[in-house]
């Protein structure tokens, strides 16, 4: 265990010097000026070189990447060349409000998928089955920023519900900071709930199939009792691994969302 332990650690330590290396490269090899885009396309061009000497891109590639991965070891990670403002200061101010979101969204794909997708296994090949099945491919395939659009038409604009256009902070009350998380986490938990919703209904439909379920029925345990208490919990262990997977999309997505609502 001890030695599998270690393999996936190196291998994982190797992954993440590769990657880091490669999107090194790949800002190296796009075409574009930091201290260009900090100072503007009117800059005088001692002023550039100066910027770039303050910046360190006067220093040869390897050695920059060589600092940036010291100091990442160290807990720094760099100054913006857009902001001219620590990297970990940026990130800290927005996190307050990304991260919320994130788990918001999470917690809201959750509580809609799995009643959803058990719905949907209990009543196999029925209307309702087919029915939400075609619902949750329609929200995989729909994008998440179109559908944050579409709440704001609706929910902000034509019936004025919720409020979109900015985040009013923390400090302004936790119902008016809530309330402006709302549409953002529904833009992202929606489709994620779809994908969740599906595998939920996989997962439990192989479990029903299982000999114990059988026996369960068998000794006459109501049908509810069955399907939430051993289907259900047997059932949620491939949909633990997708919500894990989620988080990260949860995260990655606000980006975007943050800029629309």
């Amino acid at each position: 265990m001890l030695r599998y332990t270690l393999r996936r650690l190196i291998f994982a330590l190797v992954t993440l010097v590769f990657a880091s290396m490669v999107i090194f490269a790949v800002t190296e090899i796009l075409p574009g000026d930091a201290a260009q885009l900090s100072l503007g396309v009117n800059a005088q061009e001692d002023t550039l070189a100066a910027k770039r000497k303050a910046l360190g891109l006067d220093r040869p590639a390897y050695e920059r990447y060589a600092s940036w991965v010291t100091g990442f070891v160290q807990g720094d990670l760099g100054r913006s060349y857009t902001y001219d403002v620590p990297v970990s200061e940026l990130m800290g101010g927005r996190l307050w409000v990304s991260l919320p979101l994130a788990l918001l969204a999470l917690v809201l794909s959750t509580i809609i998928a799995i009643p959803i997708g058990v719905f949907a296994a209990s009543r196999r090949g029925s209307f309702s089955d087919f029915s939400i099945m075609g619902v949750t491919q329609l929200g995989v395939a729909v994008p998440n920023f179109w559908l944050a659009l579409l709440l704001v038409i609706w929910f902000a604009l034509t019936w004025r519900l919720l409020p979109a256009g900015g985040f009013p902070g923390w400090d302004a009350g936790l119902w008016p900071a809530f309330k402006a998380l709302i549409l953002p986490a529904f833009a992202l938990a929606l489709p994620q709930a779809s994908i969740l919703a599906r595998v939920m209904r996989s997962s439990l439909l192989d479990v029903l199939g299982e000999d114990y379920m059988r026996l369960a029925r068998a000794k006459g345990l109501p049908r509810r009792h069955v399907l939430w208490r051993h289907g259900v919990r047997n059932a949620l262990i491939p949909v633990l691994t997708i919500m894990g997977l989620q988080i990260a999309f949860h995260i990655a997505g606000t980006i975007i969302n943050e800029n629309i609502i």
